[in-house]
C-alpha cells in the first residue's frame, strides 16, 4: 500500500493541472482527480505496465474527462446562481497578464478535444509521444500529427488580431 502511495503521490499535482486545463473549473477538476485516484487505487493490481504509473494515471483521468464531456454534451451544464463563483459570473480582468492568460486559455479551448488533449499532455505535462499515445490509446503517428495541427492552429489563433473572427473572408471579385 505504501509503495502504491509513493508512486501515485508525486503525480497528483500534474493530474490536477491537466484536469484544470481540460475542464476549466477548479472544483470539477478536483472531483475528476479524486475519481481518477479512487479508480487507480481500486484497480492498482490490474495495471498491465508495472513501470511508472504516470501514463496509466493520465489515461484514467483522460477517459473520465471524455466520459464527463459526453454526458455534459447530451444534457448540458447546469450551474445554480447561488453556486456560481466569480469566474462563472465574473468581471473582466484588470491586469494585462491575466487577460493574456485568459485569451490563451480561450483559444486553447477552441481547439478540437483530441488536439487540445495531445497538446496539454506533451507541452504542459511533459509526457513523451509514446506515453501520450498510451494515455489516449492512439498510435504515435497520430499523436505527432494532432500535436502539429494543434500547435499550428493555436499559433494562427494567437496571431489573429482581436475582433477579426468574422473578417477572414476572401473577396473573389474586385469592385472596380
Amino acid at each position: 500500500m505504501s509503495d502504491m502511495l509513493h508512486q501515485i503521490e508525486p503525480v497528483i499535482p500534474a493530474l490536477r493541472r491537466y484536469a484544470r486545463a481540460l475542464v476549466r473549473n477548479h472544483a470539477a477538476a478536483d472531483d475528476l482527480v479524486q475519481d481518477c485516484l479512487e479508480r487507480a487505487v481500486s484497480h492498482w493490481n490490474q495495471r498491465r505496465d508495472t513501470g511508472s504509473p504516470r501514463p496509466w494515471l493520465f489515461a484514467i483521468l483522460h477517459n473520465l474527462a471524455v466520459n464527463q464531456f459526453r454526458r455534459a454534451s447530451t444534457r448540458g451544464q447546469h450551474i445554480s446562481i447561488d453556486d456560481a463563483g466569480e469566474h462563472e459570473v465574473g468581471e473582466s480582468a484588470v491586469q494585462e497578464q491575466k487577460l493574456i492568460y485568459q485569451d490563451v486559455l480561450g483559444k486553447l479551448a477552441k481547439l478540437p478535444d483530441e488536439q487540445r488533449a495531445v497538446l496539454l499532455l506533451i507541452a504542459v505535462e511533459d509526457l513523451s509521444y509514446a506515453e501520450a499515445a498510451r494515455v489516449l490509446d492512439i498510435p504515435i503517428g497520430t499523436v505527432m500529427s494532432r500535436l502539429s495541427r494543434a500547435r499550428e492552429r493555436l499559433q494562427q489563433e494567437l496571431e489573429r488580431p482581436a475582433g477579426s473572427q468574422g473578417r477572414n473572408v476572401v473577396q473573389l471579385r474586385s469592385n472596380s
